[in-house]
């Protein structure tokens, strides 16, 4: 049986390029609890260096990415370096029903839209 995994990875639609150095945060929801359970930075090509989670650590459930788009978006030039941004976290809820799948979260960004889609 293969072992399933989480993956991510995040592409500037706007630059049409990877988008390097966005923080993503993944969060475990259960019920009211909210709890952060790892933490990592894209690469030069848009993606994590490893799974966000893998094995034993990959649960059925509900979680939640949240990508510092904001931040990126102001390092790049895309986005003023001070006030309120159109969007800045972006939070992306999902649920895992099969643990030996693979399941990739892509996100696509530009300053104004952003769009997710399971992919492989």
């Amino acid at each position: 049986m293969a072992t399933g995994r989480l993956t991510t990875h995040v592409l500037d639609t706007a630059r049409g390029k990877p988008a390097a150095g966005v923080k993503i945060m993944l969060y475990r929801i259960s019920g009211q609890s909210h709890r952060k359970i790892a933490e990592t930075v894209t690469n030069a090509d848009g993606r994590t260096d490893t799974p966000m989670l893998t094995g034993a650590a990959l649960k059925e459930g509900s979680y939640e990415l949240v990508f510092c788009a904001g931040d990126y978006l102001r390092a790049s030039g895309q986005a003023p370096a001070e006030g309120t941004l159109f969007l800045d976290e972006i939070p992306i809820r999902f649920g895992i029903p099969d643990t030996s799948q693979h399941y990739h979260v892509p996100l696509l960004i530009s300053p104004f839209a952003y769009s997710t889609y399971r992919g492989s």
